[in-house]
C-alpha cells in the first residue's frame, strides 16, 4: 500500500492565466502556484500545495497580502466558488503594483 504524502509536492509548470489570458511562464528557482500579473489562482490543490485533487476548479481571487511568521510575503486567496482559503508564498516575479492594491481595495 502506498503512504499518502504529507508534504508540499513541487511542481513548476507554465499556464495561461483564466483571468487575465497572460501566458505565465515556469517559474525561475522556485514553483508557482499563481499568476504574476494579475495574482489570481486557480482551485486545483486540495490538501497538499502540488497535490492536484481539487474537484473545484475554480478562480482563486487575491483578497489580503501579509507576511507570515517566517517573514515572508504571502498572497491570501479565496476560491469564488466553494471559498476556500488558501496562503501562498509571492514570487520575485509578482507584479508589485498589483500586490500593493489587493490590501487597499474592498472585496
Amino acid at each position: 500500500m502506498l503512504e499518502e504524502r504529507k508534504n508540499f509536492i513541487p511542481l513548476n509548470e507554465s499556464f495561461v492565466c483564466e483571468n487575465c489570458k497572460q501566458k505565465v511562464p515556469k517559474a525561475k528557482g522556485t514553483f508557482r502556484n499563481h499568476c504574476p500579473f494579475c495574482l489570481y489562482s486557480r482551485h486545483v490543490d486540495e490538501t497538499l500545495p502540488g497535490d492536484r485533487k481539487s474537484t473545484c476548479g475554480s478562480l482563486m481571487q487575491p483578497i489580503k497580502v501579509e507576511k507570515d511568521s517566517k517573514r515572508e510575503w504571502m498572497v491570501i486567496h479565496q476560491c469564488q466558488k466553494c471559498q476556500k482559503i488558501s496562503r501562498n508564498r509571492t514570487a520575485a516575479d509578482d507584479d508589485r503594483e498589483e500586490l500593493a492594491k489587493i490590501n487597499l481595495t474592498i472585496r
